[in-house]
């Protein structure tokens, strides 16, 4: 989610608004197709909770950086 002022991405977890380094990308099968990729940022002290919370339900994908040459991917 890029940050209001049109900077780097900020965290997509509730309440911090870290620059984001991370981004996880998931799938709901219930309602996603299997080539549909959401994405989430994350600072590096999220990280690990936002993979917990996507594979605990089974929607977790991959982990990837979020550099410059790596935008935010969503399919």
């Amino acid at each position: 989610m890029p940050s209001a002022e049109g900077g780097p991405p900020v965290c997509s977890r509730k309440g911090c608004r870290n620059d984001a380094a991370w981004q996880l990308l998931w799938n709901n099968p219930r309602i996603h197709t299997p080539e549909r990729r959401k994405a989430w940022a994350s600072c590096p002290d999220h990280v690990a909770w936002f993979e917990d919370y996507l594979r605990d339900r089974g929607l977790w994908k991959q982990t990837l950086p979020l550099t410059a040459d790596r935008p935010m991917e969503t399919r």
